[in-house]
């Protein structure tokens, strides 16, 4: 569960209410027209932008920005490292065991077209091209999301500007235009605290996500080149944490021992 995005909702909604809830009535402040104005006429534009199937994986895509946990890459480094060990001491054919037991399907697959005798060229046209399937994948859930999140401030001043049509129709009631005047100006309150609190934050959450799956994903392609090029396992790693910031280098010692005992456990199993 990523907390920060689930904190970061609650805490924005609670916040809000909480100062409704201290200037006046909170019920003031619900109508359910300018919700079908706002949210319906924004998903409804977003529908004209993308196909049902697109529409579909929004689903999946927002469970992604919720529940979907980063692969740290700092154990994927490790893991490398003690393959390309391995692969130097006992040979390739070694790795094919061990490789069944990884938990990483993307890391597997690269491993076993190197055990395989996979042309170094085309392991990394295969990979690139599944990479980049991934990238054209998440792109298009934070292109959803983005829509609807850009259309949500339009649909509130739309609804507002219907609010006011119908409350100038009702000139001869002045007692009317001040309720009326709140009435339409909701929609537009609606339509900002959808997209800066809700959409927007999750389309920004879902990119950032995934330019850390592709970092850790070129980190594997990288580092399976390297065990089919032989190279010396200090190369491997002094390589592959030149993909890294500086901050995410700290305890790597510690994700080293780590996965070499995990894949001493799978070759044991």
């Amino acid at each position: 569960m990523d907390l920060s995005l689930l904190l970061g909702l609650v805490l924005g909604f609670g916040l809000i209410l909480a100062s409704i809830a201290l200037s006046g009535h909170i019920g003031a402040y619900w109508d359910f027209q300018s919700v079908l104005i706002t949210l319906g006429g924004s998903l409804a534009a977003t529908m004209v932008n993308f196909s049902m199937k697109e529409l579909a994986s929004a689903i999946s895509v927002l469970k992604i920005a919720f529940t979907h946990k980063e692969t740290n890459p700092q154990e994927i480094i490790a893991t490398i490292v003690r393959f390309a060990e391995i692969s130097r001491r006992e040979g390739l054919l070694a790795l094919e065991e061990r490789a069944q037991g990884l938990n990483e399907p993307f890391l597997q697959k690269g491993i076993q077209l190197v055990v395989d005798g996979t042309d170094p060229e085309l392991v990394r046209g295969i990979l690139e091209i599944e990479l980049s399937y991934m990238e054209e994948r998440h792109e298009i859930g934070q292109r959803i999301f983005e829509r609807i999140g850009g259309y949500c401030p339009a649909f509130g001043m739309t609804g507002t500007l219907i609010g006011l049509i119908m409350m100038l129709q009702k000139l001869e009631d002045p007692r009317t235009l001040g309720i009326g005047m709140a009435v339409a100006l909701i929609t537009t309150l609606y339509g900002v605290i959808l997209a800066n609190l809700v959409f927007l934050p999750i389309a920004d959450k879902l990119r950032l996500k995934s330019s850390k799956e592709v970092l850790v994903k070129e980190i594997m392609i990288e580092g399976i080149l390297s065990i089919r090029a032989g190279e010396n396992p200090r190369i491997v790693e002094e390589k592959l944490n030149a993909f890294l910031p500086r901050y995410r280098k700290t305890g790597r010692e510690t994700a080293m021992e780590h996965a070499a005992e995990e894949v001493r456990t799978g070759a044991q199993a």
